[in-house]
């Protein structure tokens, strides 16, 4: 019986533990994701781009998702009517390439371990007006790609809650009171359902991007609904203006680490176009272990200073002359010094003249002593 209490209890523990795992993703840094009722979906990965010109913001952004729902959606805060569209893929890559790390040898003159003699052969792998009270209005729909797209204003999260619900969007009960300060503040709001392309395929992988712009006196990056998800976040940023910018506050995070700060040379492709005008990039990333913390939106401002910042990895290699080792030419040579040193010493004492002895001269005569009588 007492066994059977304790198997009870760790099976209880780890389905605890699975739940953690596997528990849907409410909120992540772009809004509020919502799947049907009868899955699961995780965001593993979130992208995005916010660029500012001094008059309007524009948000690229692609969600690479998990889990076993067949349909999902997503709702996002914008502060002044948003239009929609697809983005374009390839900018995340170019993106990625213009803030990739730059490679630089350091070399070191004493052998560390992996150099001769100290190697070995294993080898180490190396984110209008508003209506009447109650009432939600339809700016637009229209349908991108496996997105259906809605464009709405509400001054009632219910209201809200009630045309979603109506039209096919699951909206968490406890979603409702977190939109209160965005209908506060007469905020709008789009939402995006989206399904595979291929009936009853769970959705996964890298979502299209969708690029929404809308008029903002100041940048602002929506994150008030990511105090929703119940595991920790991770906010990754491209922030595109025409000054390095930096946030107002953490918001209930850590502080944001800078990962490149600096002026892209702006050419064609996606990312030239999207720069064009901001061509001063600032990435940065930022954790938020507990999302319950998370005080509200990301507000953005001019940093101090266009201080320009990338990463650098060193590869340490050791010196060599010649393809040798600079430390084994050195401590050789200097061995090679000493033994040399040591030999024309032994040489030249050896070749030196040897003093002979002086000669031994024989003993004295002794007198016989006179008796004395």
């Amino acid at each position: 019986m007492k066994r059977a209490r304790i198997l009870a209890l760790l099976l209880g523990l780890l389905g605890i533990q699975l739940s953690w795992f596997i528990a849907p993703a409410y909120a992540c840094g772009c809004g509020a994701m919502l799947p049907d009722p009868a899955g699961r979906i995780a965001v593993s990965d979130e992208q995005s781009v916010l660029r500012w010109d001094g008059r309007q913001e524009q948000i690229v952004m692609r969600l690479t998702v998990n889990g076993d729902a067949r349909h999902a959606a997503w709702i996002m805060p914008v502060p002044h009517r948003a239009t929609v569209r697809l983005g374009d893929p390839a900018l995340f890559d170019q993106l990625a390439g213009a803030i990739a790390p730059v490679h630089r040898t350091r070399y070191h003159f004493w052998p560390r371990n992996g150099d001769w003699p100290f190697d070995d052969d294993d080898t180490a792998g190396d984110a209008a007006p508003p209506p009447a009270a109650g009432a939600v209005g339809v700016v637009g729909r229209q349908t991108l790609g496996p997105f259906d797209v809605a464009r709405l204003t509400a001054t009632d999260p219910a209201a809200l809650d009630h045309w979603l619900r109506s039209h096919g969007f699951t909206f968490p009960a406890r979603l409702k009171a977190a939109l209160r300060p965005y209908v506060d503040q007469h905020w709008e709001y789009v939402a995006v359902r989206l399904a595979p392309k291929a009936k009853g395929t769970p959705l996964r992988g890298a979502l299209e991007p969708l690029r929404l712009a809308f008029a903002a006196d100041h940048p602002v990056y929506p994150m008030r609904l990511s105090r929703l998800a119940s595991l920790p976040q991770t906010l990754g940023l491209y922030v595109l203006a025409a000054h390095r910018m930096q946030t107002r506050t953490t918001i209930g995070g850590l502080p944001p680490e800078i990962l490149f700060a600096g002026r892209l040379d702006t050419g064609k492709g996606a990312l030239g176009e999207l720069a064009a005008g901001t061509p001063y990039l600032t990435a940065l990333t930022q954790r938020f272990p507990y999302p319950d913390r998370i005080s509200g939106d990301h507000e953005l401002r001019r940093a101090p200073a266009d201080t320009p910042v990338r990463q650098v990895i060193h590869d340490d290699e050791l010196r060599r002359i010649g393809g040798i080792p600079a430390w084994v030419l050195t401590v050789g040579g200097g061995l090679l010094l000493v033994v040399a040193a040591v030999a024309v010493v032994v040489v030249r004492h050896s070749r030196r003249p040897v003093t002979p002895p002086p000669p031994v001269q024989p003993p004295s005569p002794v007198t016989p002593e006179t008796p004395v009588g």
